[in-house]
């Protein structure tokens, strides 16, 4: 990933609750940042990062993450103090994405828009594997831009990392994924299974892994994570199973 130096905050995005902020940056692109001190800490940054960076390695549609770094001095001309409080909590690096003018959130009662079948059972497989609980028609997380659906923010997979994961309970469904927004426009779960599981090898969750920047990970152990998710991806895999019957009922 490209490290990339913020020259100046533009706005807030209040839509999320993390307050993510849209930059610019030195190689004169806009951002979306997710700021390690926003109230989530760092561990959602280690789900945006993971996640995303996974959902591009199965040939997803996510927009280039970036690492984002904010000098201390870029709050002083800020004049909200909350936000000022929030960027000074963040100097340093952060995680940015590539910023989509004019797309629009996807919601096809409103512009008609539906992903192919493959990429909807993709995504929602994508989801259930990694416990994110934030796809849903209240906040799908995805964008439509250029006629094509993108994939954002990820900061809430993986869950279970705030209480601790324990990979040798790694193998248990994803009940949640009943409410994912895409189930009505996907395809088969378990032809998506069959296609994505075997390309999340060990090797790709080492290099994935290996990419955050050790501080984020807190007192768990960066091996855990990998250790985890590998456990997660062995057959039999109850979570897509699970996604399968939700689509299906």
């Amino acid at each position: 990933m490209r490290t990339v130096s913020a020259t100046r905050y533009v706005t807030p995005l209040r839509e999320g609750g993390s307050l993510p902020a849209l930059v610019e940056a030195d190689d004169d692109g806009l951002y979306v940042v997710k700021l390690r001190g926003a109230g989530q800490g760092p561990k959602a940054l280690v789900a945006e990062l993971i996640v995303g960076e996974l959902a591009r390695a199965l040939g997803l549609p996510v927009p280039e993450q970036v690492f984002v770094e904010l000098d201390p001095h870029l709050p002083d001309a800020e004049p909200d103090p909350e936000i000022q409080e929030l960027l000074q909590a963040s100097a340093g690096c952060n995680v940015g994405i590539d910023f989509l003018p004019r797309s629009l959130p996807y919601n096809p009662a409103a512009t008609g828009f539906a992903p192919a079948p493959e990429l909807a059972a993709a995504v929602v497989w994508l989801d259930a594997f990694s416990e994110n609980v934030d796809r849903t028609p209240r906040n799908p997380n995805l964008l439509v831009w250029h006629d094509r659906l993108w994939l954002i923010d990820h900061g809430a997979a993986l869950y279970k990392q705030h209480a601790g994961l324990d990979p040798s309970a790694a193998a248990g469904a994803f009940a949640a994924i009943r409410d994912h927004v895409l189930l009505p426009a996907a395809g088969s779960i378990v032809d998506a299974d069959a296609r994505l599981a075997p390309l999340v090898t060990r090797k790709l969750l080492e290099r994935l892994v290996a990419a955050v920047p050790r501080e984020w990970f807190g007192a768990l152990e960066p091996a855990t994570y990998i250790d985890y998710l590998a456990a997660r991806v062995t057959a039999p895999r109850a979570f897509a199973e699970e996604a399968e019957r939700a689509r299906t009922a």
